[in-house]
């Protein structure tokens, strides 16, 4: 068995080992996502240097190894050069490379999240300096394609109570609709607050049966087919968060190939968004979005946003 082999890769993350070395973390479409040792990358005159940059492709060949695998040569394909550029679009390229390397399996084939990631990153890089709108909304998009290619899309179609249809209502300013973690997306609002009073009516029901209750008198010999009635009840799913017509439209489009402009849309309503599926990518991932808090120290210093 030959103990090199070819590789086409991105790099997602890098990390310092030794006193020269680097540990790459690729994304593969070959063979999914691999840890792999730069030999000198930090020395000033090493070859490996540059290649071993974030968001670099390289055509690799790497050298099986006991514990880490090592890079004996790279030939760079591509880079992204217009994300350093920008700290918003470096920021957002993170984010993604971030919830990436969550779903990332290695030693299996990655091709669809190998071109899902770069076609965002290409949609990053080329976007209008200064276009603070247009880094939410593709980052925006590129986490619910992301989400949806791991089969984690959050459902922002249809009320997980009722399952009714829910369309935005702009002719209503005060208009909303609830996001709810726990239950995987949308709720109406009127359908929660009905579960809700119903739930309460049904405890207090239960409290009075229990108060004008009287005791059951001993047994004298066991009961051996007593029966236990087991009753299911919906839960009252938390609110995440609440949205308006805007925010509601937005999240329903992000489904679709390219990003649909909304006449009206501001930055605030992008926020929005992006806070909502950065909640729940954290929720069904399991762990924390570090990146977004780059996230918002740009928009912070760029806006004066509150987030």
């Amino acid at each position: 068995m030959s103990r090199t082999y070819k590789a086409t890769g991105i790099n997602l993350k890098t990390q310092a080992l030794g006193e020269s070395d680097k540990i790459v973390t690729i994304l593969t479409p070959e063979f999914g996502l691999i840890r792999a040792v730069a030999p000198g990358a930090r020395k000033h005159n090493s070859s490996l240097g540059g290649r071993s940059g974030m968001f670099v492709v390289n055509e690799l060949l790497i050298a099986k190894g006991r514990s880490l695998d090592k890079i004996t040569q790279a030939q760079t394909l591509k880079t992204y050069p217009g994300l350093a550029k920008n700290l918003g679009k470096l920021a957002a390229g993170q984010y993604l490379a971030e919830i990436v390397l969550c779903q990332a399996l290695s030693e299996q084939p990655q091709e669809e999240l190998y071109e899902l990631l770069n076609e965002h990153l290409h949609r990053l890089e080329v976007l209008s300096s200064g276009n603070t709108s247009g880094v939410l909304a593709h980052l925006a998009h590129g986490v619910f394609h992301l989400l949806a290619l791991a089969g984690l899309t959050p459902q922002v179609q249809i009320c997980c109570l009722s399952g009714r249809s829910l369309t935005p209502d702009f002719t209503h300013p005060n208009w909303q609709v609830g996001f709810s973690i726990p239950a995987g997306g949308i709720v109406c609002l009127e359908a929660w607050e009905r579960l809700r009073s119903e739930g309460e009516m049904r405890k207090m029901r239960e409290m009075r049966e229990i108060n004008n209750e009287s005791p059951m008198p001993h047994a004298p010999y066991p009961m051996p087919y007593a029966q236990t009635v087991v009753v299911h009840r919906q839960e009252i799913p938390v609110i995440s968060s609440r949205l308006g017509a805007m925010e509601l439209a937005l999240l329903q489009n992000l489904s679709q190939p390219e990003i649909v402009q909304i006449d009206g849309a501001r930055d605030h309503n992008w926020l929005s968004v992006e806070q909502i599926l950065r909640h729940y990518a954290q929720y069904q991932l399991g762990r924390p979005i570090r990146s977004a808090t780059s996230i918002d120290s740009y928009f912070a210093a760029n806006h004066d946003a509150i987030v």
